[in-house]
């Protein structure tokens, strides 16, 4: 099969001496994915993508929320919610917490790209920053300028100019990242941000009060 990436079909960028190069003919960076020009996600290998996780495998309860780095309502959720259902579930052992990125745009591809260039053990505060700067860094002239504040991120959260050159230019990385992403939304239906699918139920966005409610519900159960 020919090798037609994913990432230079979408949103491929080369990132050298701090400057974006976008491969797409000039296409503003801030357009929506299209899925209809991708491979399809059964074709590409994704097991070399590590599930980002909080808490307990063996919780009870299990939490999957699916989230765009671009979106405001995203970024209240862990800012205000998601601190509370952690020290009250999650540190508890009641809850085991899965987060899973939505790539409804090319800048929220690129921010999980930096934000998992730390690995594993960097990622959750590299996503609390890119939330926390979340109205700073989408708020670039253009797409160049936006990758130099995702840059700005990482290297505040301790990582270096070759390690973001080296993430931010993986297109094998961003494929497998954007067809993992249709192959869970696909699955749980996910067409919003956030969206949460509670021990396989699928709810939108709640307020910690009705999120409460939910997990005490099934943690009864």
């Amino acid at each position: 099969m020919a090798r037609n990436s994913l990432f230079a079909l979408v949103a491929a960028v080369l990132v050298a001496g701090g400057a974006l190069w976008a491969l797409q003919g000039g296409q503003p960076a801030t357009t929506p994915i299209p899925a209809a020009n991708a491979q399809s996600s059964g074709d590409v290998d994704t097991s070399g993508i590590t599930e980002m996780t909080v808490g307990d495998p063996e919780a009870p309860v299990e939490v999957i929320e699916y989230a765009s780095f671009t979106c405001p309502h995203c970024a209240t959720f862990h800012e205000t919610v998601f601190p509370q259902i952690e020290e009250n579930y999650v540190d508890t052992g009641k809850v085991h917490f899965v987060y899973r990125e939505v790539y409804f745009d090319r800048y929220g591809l690129w921010a999980g790209m930096v934000a998992r260039c730390g690995g594993a053990d960097r990622y959750f505060g590299i996503v609390d920053m890119i939330y926390e700067r979340q109205r700073e860094w989408t708020q670039g002239e253009d797409a160049a300028q936006v990758v130099q504040n995702l840059r700005k991120i990482g290297k505040v959260a301790g990582l270096d100019d070759s390690q973001l050159d080296a993430c931010l230019s993986d297109a094998g990385k961003a494929e497998a990242l954007y067809a993992l992403y249709q192959k869970n939304a696909e699955m749980h239906d996910i067409n919003s941000t956030p969206s949460f699918v509670i021990d396989g139920e699928k709810f939108s966005n709640m307020s910690y009060a009705d999120f409460a409610e939910t997990l005490d519900e099934k943690l009864a159960e």
